[in-house]
């Protein structure tokens, strides 16, 4: 899973190695920040520790398409088969994440390099973990990158506000019921997980594992945990089993979260390690905050904003941002046919989800890829007084600090589309350019 993941990126040229010694307080986050949290780096050598540490490995989407063999033209059409066919996943009895079982003596600091990013987060945070619940009722496996802080040798809490809606009425009844709620917390796994993870379960339904097997198109295998009533993928790097103690909360944070600012300062539930599992020499996955989860969690609001246009304008390829931290920014590229249609695709846009606070609308000459380009369509393309529109005070993301600031959102969206059947918007061409190979030249 994440070892075959490691060997791929290297085969691809994305993945540097650090041998330098490096300090998990600051030094890494300084190393990954550099790279904009976009070069998958392999630290082997961290500070009081002898196993090596995975960050930014997820942090560009071309790496996505690399690992799951997709390309910007098809990966929408990929993800949308996955969620309208779910297969079956795997139990195994055992595989590599046993090689290891710990169940005493748990020292979660000592066991693993835990970095701590910003100079005010509250204590070290575990970034890359995948939360893994089963819903009790249906046995449907629910799984959601979240943010795990470290309270002692063997207690972490949970950040689960925010989560899906479906996760948080779950943690609700056991709350209601005094109860706990058995967990566990993958390190190291693939591509394809992280991309099922941010699938909604309250808006399809559909249990997560069912829907990476789709993505990979073989099923996953899943071993038994040791403590708790849980399945986990076989070939994972590392899983911390607990109890989750919904009324049993201890405050967490300050953190830097999205869009690199300190998020707010709340009591979170709290989780028990029971037992920890692992690959013997693991890779401890590490995520700077939060780059790797929020551009899945933007590929998969790609799909949403697509599917949600396909049937109001002939819509050709959707970009949600990592400027605007992939849920804030929308591109939407469209075949134009009829003068209504950019105002059309900015209201499906907004409408498609709350989180969404911006959307410029180009033609099918834009490459939403390039920002001078897109640029180029707002210079040349648009009047504010016709093609601006701006709605105030709706419900926007809890996670953009301008809204929080207000308790609403305004939201605007920008018609850079040309008009119709006007030849004064014609871009010039060089015939043949296409064709040109440049190298033949020099």
């Amino acid at each position: 899973m994440f070892r075959y993941t490691m060997d791929k990126l290297d085969k691809y040229g994305h993945l540097k190695v650090c041998n330098k010694c490096v300090d998990p307080m600051f030094e890494i986050g300084g190393v990954l920040k550099y790279f904009k949290n976009e070069v998958p780096i392999l630290f082997n050598n961290v500070k009081n520790h002898k196993i090596s540490l995975a960050g930014g490995v997820y942090g560009k989407r071309e790496i996505f398409y690399d690992l799951m063999n997709l390309n910007r033209d098809n990966r929408i059409y990929k993800f949308m088969e996955a969620i309208a066919n779910p297969m079956d996943y795997e139990e195994v009895s055992t595989g590599p994440v046993k090689e290891n079982i710990v169940s005493r003596f748990i020292d979660i600091n000592k066991m693993f390099p835990i970095p701590t990013s910003h100079e005010k987060d509250s204590s070290n945070f575990i970034t890359s973990g995948m939360l893994i619940i089963k819903d009790p009722k249906t046995d449907d496996i629910h799984m959601a990158v979240r943010r795990f802080q470290v309270n002692s040798r063997d207690n972490i809490s949970a950040l689960v506000s925010g989560a899906s809606p479906h996760l948080n009425k779950l943690i609700k009844e056991y709350e209601e019921a005094n109860k706990t709620l058995d967990c566990a917390v993958v390190l190291g796994y693939d591509a394809e997980l992280l991309m099922a993870s941010q699938i909604s379960s309250s808006k399809y339904g559909l249990d997560k594992y069912k829907v990476y097997s789709a993505l990979k198109n073989e099923p996953l295998k899943v071993v038994k945990c040791e403590s708790v009533d849980i399945l986990v993928p076989a070939y994972a790097e590392i899983v911390i089993e607990g109890k989750l103690n919904p009324n049993k909360k201890i405050t967490e944070g300050p953190f830097g979260e999205l869009m690199g600012y300190y998020g707010e300062v709340a009591k979170h539930p709290t989780i028990d390690i029971k037992t920890i599992t692992h690959r013997s020499n693991p890779i401890f996955q590490h995520a700077f905050p939060s780059r790797e989860e929020h551009l899945a969690n933007g590929l998969i609001r790609e799909v949403e904003i697509y599917t949600a246009l396909k049937n109001v304008v002939d819509v050709l390829d959707v970009n949600v941002t990592v400027g605007g931290g992939c849920r804030l920014h929308a591109v939407v590229k469209i075949n134009k046919k009829n003068e209504g249609d950019g105002k059309s695709a900015i209201l499906t846009s907004l409408g498609s989800s709350k989180d969404l606070k911006h959307v410029v609308i180009v033609d099918s000459d834009v490459d939403i890829y390039d920002y001078s380009d897109v640029e180029f369509a707002l210079a040349s393309r648009v009047q504010a007084s016709e093609d601006v529109v701006i709605i105030k005070n709706a419900l926007g993301s809890p996670l953009e600090a301008s809204h929080v600031n207000k308790g609403s959102s305004d939201k605007m969206g920008i018609d850079a589309t040309k008009p119709l059947n006007n030849e004064l918007f014609d871009r010039g061409v060089v015939p043949g350019y296409d064709d040109i190979n440049i190298n033949d030249y020099f």
